[in-house]
């Protein structure tokens, strides 16, 4: 069934968690002796940004604002809170990014950095007790994968890569939680996920591909922070204190990472060795490297993140997943290189 613009309106009455975040309110209710609403939501895996979250930076950085952080599962939900006006700031993974900005989403939002480049960090892998060996092995199987997500795009272009109709795999649209749940169980016999619960079924798994090989194949995902339009508009000082406190972040992961896990560890409930490790699983660009051709460009020069965009639409709408690809110029409009609020 193709997902409408309706479809995906209707989930926010069944989303609880919507209502935690203050749908139908706006980040602008604020007047006399109000703070200001900054609604972020994040996901629970390694990221630079859990470093903000568990210092409080923000929070210390604009202390006449009311700072909300909310875990989300995966970027599909992000998207339907961007619809139901639940949020305002997010980190979210290319895919659904790409996702948002066709029809029928449409969502008003804009990509201002570029947090990483996924690597291993997102992996097809399949139970060792499945015989399964390679990604042509999966006709007929069971595979798990969240839909709309970076990895559910991984699987896809996995299996495309493989010479495998995804219409001959039984597709299963399950949250990362619900995947490690479902491969207890027995119940699916492999899965495209991300870290932590990766590192978890890896423990009983033959990997059979994961995002830094895809990557290198021409199928790149990648994690951003994007923000309602208009709350950028209306909030260019919030904007300039998370790119200056996220830029930082990104930074330490490279120059002193032991601070960064440390923070990740108490965020996501792992050893400050696990998430070490999966801090080196993906690759960290400081904005100044952002503003390459590869990625953001300039004005004058625009890079190539546009046509990245662009090119998971084109794929997303081969696998029927959106109604349309816009042009180009639609995607080179949604990224706002960082810096570019203030005029840098």
């Amino acid at each position: 069934m193709p997902v409408t613009r309706r479809s995906v309106l209707s989930l926010l009455a069944l989303g609880p968690v919507l209502a935690a975040c203050g749908v139908g309110g706006s980040s602008s209710d604020s007047g006399p002796g109000k703070e200001k609403a900054v609604r972020i939501a994040y996901q629970s895996f390694a990221d630079s940004t859990l470093l903000l979250k568990d210092q409080s930076t923000l929070e210390k950085a604009l202390p006449d604002h009311k700072i909300t952080w909310t875990a989300f599962d995966s970027g599909a939900s992000i998207n339907t809170a961007f619809l139901g006006g639940a949020i305002d700031l997010a980190v979210i993974g290319s895919s659904p990014t790409a996702q948002a900005l066709c029809p029928p989403l449409n969502i008003p939002y804009k990509v201002i950095e570029l947090l990483n480049v996924i690597g291993d960090s997102e992996a097809l892998v399949a139970r060792k007790a499945s015989g399964v060996t390679k990604p042509a092995d999966l006709v007929g199987r069971k595979v798990a994968a969240p839909f709309g997500s970076t990895a559910h795009y991984s699987l896809l272009a996995a299996l495309q890569q493989a010479g495998v109709d995804p219409g001959a795999v039984t597709l299963v649209d399950l949250e990362p939680q619900n995947i490690q749940a479902a491969w207890q169980r027995g119940d699916i016999d492999a899965a495209y996920v991300w870290t932590p619960v990766l590192s978890v079924l890896q423990q009983d798994a033959v990997t059979l591909t994961d995002s830094a090989k895809l990557a290198a194949a021409g199928k790149p995902t990648l994690t951003f922070t994007v923000a309602r339009t208009g709350f950028i508009d209306d909030n260019p000082d919030v904007i300039a204190k998370w790119l200056e406190a996220t830029d930082h972040a990104i930074g330490l992961v490279k120059t002193d990472p032991t601070v960064v896990a440390e923070a990740v560890s108490r965020q996501i409930g792992s050893s400050k060795e696990d998430a070490a490790a999966q801090l080196k699983q993906n690759i960290y660009l400081d904005h100044a490297e952002q503003r390459g051709p590869e990625y953001f460009g300039t004005k004058e020069s625009p890079g190539r993140l546009a046509d990245r965009l662009r090119d998971a639409a084109e794929f997303l709408h081969g696998q029927k997943k959106i109604e349309s690809v816009p042009d180009l110029e639609t995607f080179r409009a949604a990224l706002l290189a960082p810096g570019a609020v203030d005029g840098k």
